[in-house]
């Protein structure tokens, strides 16, 4: 599929348009950031690890019946996904305590939440992705009842197969970020699910492998995502 026009730029990730208006490409970047922008760095191999490793998760969750946006990898950084219209709320899930839920509600890290909690997010830089709840989203028409039932069903059903599957390669899925958007009228899952926007440690130490490791200044991003992978049986070369 040809790459045509840049139609966006993101934080870590441009997309173009090709000769099919349903269909765009997805390019994933070195670009590094953190704290809605504050903090910016570049990582040798984050695209292309991060676009592997998007891959195989997307492809897991097709098998198990979630629709994603995904269609194929197409290079190391590049994909080629379905042209959604997105919904500007972004579901959040949480199996453990950890980032602003500890900051909101000063509980311990680490906490094991029974049931998962379920979050939803205004998508808004410019406002620092403000927390809001299912009036919010009704009365400023970000979203319908009936998308965000949906939107709702399919982060749990996400959470019971991504959950189980890191548990199985000595992970602790703690919590993660999803988006949704319409495709000829039924939601698929959007954006991308890697180590940037979710939250992993190792079950035995409690070692953080996922984005705050940039976040707090641990160093070792990329080598902590590609550890990850390995643990999955992903092949990055």
């Amino acid at each position: 599929m040809e790459k045509r026009e840049l139609l966006y730029t993101g934080k870590a990730k441009s997309v173009f348009a090709t000769p099919d208006s349903d269909y765009l490409i997805i390019e994933f970047r070195d670009d590094t950031s953190a704290f809605n922008g504050q903090k910016l760095e570049q990582l040798a191999r984050k695209g292309k690890v991060n676009n592997i490793f998007n891959t195989y998760i997307m492809q897991r969750l097709e098998q198990a019946g979630i629709a994603t946006h995904q269609v194929k990898q197409l290079s190391d950084t590049e994909s080629l996904v379905r042209r959604l219209q997105m919904i500007p709320v972004e579901c959040v899930v949480r199996n453990y305590a950890a980032g602003s839920l500890v900051k909101r509600l000063g509980v311990e890290e680490g906490l094991p939440l029974h049931p998962p909690t379920f979050e939803l997010f205004l998508k808004s830089d410019a406002l620092g992705d403000p927390m809001i709840n299912e009036a919010h989203a009704l009365a400023f028409g970000w979203a319908t009842h009936e998308q965000l039932v949906r939107m709702q069903a399919l982060s749990m059903q996400v959470n019971d197969v991504l959950a189980n599957m890191f548990d199985a390669a000595g992970m602790m899925l703690v919590d993660f970020k999803l988006e949704f958007g319409l495709f000829h009228g039924e939601i698929l899952l959007g954006d991308e699910f890697s180590p940037d926007g979710c939250r992993l440690w190792d079950k035995a130490t409690r070692k953080k492998l996922d984005k705050d490791r940039f976040r707090q200044g641990l160093g070792g991003v990329v080598e902590a995502y590609e550890e990850v992978g390995h643990r999955l049986g992903i092949k990055f070369d």
